[in-house]
């Protein structure tokens, strides 16, 4: 292998490297968000403090859940012992 072919081997590995640490970055940024709006909803869900409807407020967090991941429900409780 010449010079400049280690060289373009050695800047490719280095660029794939990266990519995949933005990926991992980005799946990471996108979890921790997805953990703070599962209790925000939580919280509306069942700390009704202020006596105040919160379902619009609900609504738009499922939105938002949805546009990071494509799944409107991924905040919504997965475990349920009832209809298996």
């Amino acid at each position: 292998m010449t010079k400049a072919e280690n060289r373009a081997a050695a800047e490719a590995y280095q660029e794939e490297k990266q990519r995949k640490w933005r990926e991992e970055a980005h799946a990471n940024a996108v979890a921790a968000d997805l953990e703070q709006l599962a209790a925000l909803r939580k919280y509306l869900i069942f700390g009704k403090k202020a006596g105040i409807p919160a379902q619009d407020l609900i609504d738009a967090i499922d939105d938002y859940a949805e546009k990071l991941t494509g799944d409107r429900r991924a905040l919504h409780a997965r475990h349920h012992s009832i209809g298996g």
